[in-house]
């Protein structure tokens, strides 16, 4: 199982730093946009709330729930302005369910592609063989990043969402 020390990733335009609970005062305004959460539920938080959601993520799961909580913002390279998040929950099997967040402002552009993209490439490398991912079917943009990046739906369901998933070899 994979510990709470998690890498830095780097690709072409995009820095995946490691969350610490400092980052909700940069995140606050790029996760504020109330139709952001339209299809991926809650409503934006106050700083004071998304730090507290941050030191929540970075303090992880109590050992017994056999998982780990790996969440990372996401970083233009070229001026350093966070653009959104992307995080995986670890669990045996050895399987992970990834999630991407992009800002208003900067969706559009390729960002959460690229982003969940390098953060599957690190979860192989790091022996996770199966990736999950749930989307609501409505939200036509999650549902482009999946298929970009190979997930294909299943007919398995997490509420309202669609279970996504690639299998590695």
């Amino acid at each position: 199982m994979l510990g709470p020390a998690i890498d830095t990733i780097t690709t072409q335009r995009l820095l995946l730093e490691p969350l610490r609970v400092e980052h909700a005062e940069e995140m606050v305004s790029v996760l504020d946009d109330p139709r952001l959460h339209t299809h991926i539920g809650g409503a934006p938080l106050p700083l004071p709330e998304l730090r507290a959601r941050y030191r929540h993520l970075v303090t992880g799961p109590a050992p017994y729930h056999q998982q780990a909580w790996l969440n990372w913002i996401v970083r233009r390279r070229r001026d350093g302005r966070p653009v959104g998040t992307v995080q995986a929950t670890v669990t045996p099997g050895p399987e992970a369910a990834v999630a991407w967040v992009i800002g208003m402002p900067y969706q559009g552009f390729g960002f959460a592609t690229e982003a969940a993209r390098a953060l599957i490439g690190w979860l192989h490398a790091q022996g996770i063989t199966v990736i999950r991912a749930n989307i609501h079917p409505d939200n036509a943009a999650s549902v482009a990043v999946a298929r970009k990046l190979g997930l294909r739906p299943t007919a398995d369901h997490a509420g309202d969402e669609v279970v996504w998933r690639l299998t590695a070899g």
